[in-house]
């Protein structure tokens, strides 16, 4: 599987596990777990130091840092973070436009 493979299927992953959590569907524990298994899995795949970015990998990236960094409470109630969030998740869906202020790099 090459970057652009694994960054298409894991943002398809990576939204339905955050409205998911949003929804009340699951819980948090579960993003954790998502979390820790898409790094294990990104360390199967085939790159080299100097492959571009695209715009998608940034968003994922930068939106999967997230749900890692805040806290749960913060991730369902702050507006402004789940605005943030939200606008990413519309990006990677492919309903929104480009976040500007997504800073995503790989791990």
């Amino acid at each position: 599987m090459n970057i652009q493979n694994f960054i298409n299927l894991k943002s398809k992953q990576l939204a339905y596990f955050v409205r998911a959590y949003w929804s009340n569907r699951i819980p948090y524990l579960e993003v954790d777990l998502y979390f820790w298994d898409t790094l294990e899995e990104w360390t199967t795949i085939k790159k080299t130091d100097h492959e571009p970015y695209s715009q998608k990998e940034r968003v994922f990236w930068h939106l999967l840092h997230q749900l890692h960094f805040w806290p749960e409470h913060k991730l369902l109630k702050d507006p402004y973070l789940r605005d943030e969030l939200e606008t990413c998740l519309e990006y990677l869906e492919g309903a929104g436009q480009y976040p500007l202020d997504c800073v995503g790099i790989r791990p």
